[in-house]
């Protein structure tokens, strides 16, 4: 029998995933040895309710999930957190979460710019495949808010020694004037 995969648009019904949310991308940090920003309870419960957070579950379980944020007077917008619990990795559900962020994007925010930063080779095909660019950090938001969101990272240091020029993640961006 075929497990039943769902990729939804998170409410407050999926509250109760968020502890197991927040352990699974410490955890996956931790084995990458990568920085993934860390992020409050709160915080994660605050995209669920904003109807800003994509949640998988695979009959029901907790699966995978990604959140996004608008920074820059709403000019930018960033798909973060995205997160495969490593049971279900190797069967495409990154992939539909983050096309899922991505449409919410859009959708919310037609306008603006959407951007990345990731250290993961899967996660910059899934975006090249979405249309989006490497670019250097400087074309990025300059909203300090979304770069004290860096400050979870084991490789903040890197960011703060090359005064946000580089670090160990690849910035990537998508502009919706360049796909019109």
């Amino acid at each position: 029998m075929n497990p039943t995969v769902e990729v939804l648009i998170a409410n407050e019904s999926h509250l109760k995933y968020v502890p197991t949310i927040l352990q699974t991308i410490e955890a996956a940090a931790k084995v990458r040895g990568t920085g993934i920003a860390k992020r409050t309870l709160e915080y994660v419960e605050q995209k669920m309710r904003e109807g800003k957070a994509i949640i998988a579950l695979v009959d029901g379980e907790f699966a995978g999930f990604c959140y996004i944020e608008s920074w820059g007077n709403k000019q930018y917008v960033a798909n973060s957190g995205l997160i495969v619990v490593e049971k279900f990795r190797g069967h495409g559900l990154a992939k539909q979460i983050k096309k899922k962020s991505f449409d919410l994007s859009r959708k919310k925010f037609p306008e603006a710019k959407l951007f990345g930063l990731t250290s993961g080779a899967a996660v910059m095909k899934i975006n090249t495949e979405l249309g989006y660019v490497p670019v250097t950090f400087a074309q990025l938001t300059d909203d300090e808010s979304f770069w004290r969101g860096c400050q979870g990272c084991v490789n903040y240091d890197v960011l703060q020694r090359t005064d946000r020029r580089y670090c160990i993640c690849t910035a990537m961006l998508y502009d919706p004037k360049e796909h019109e």
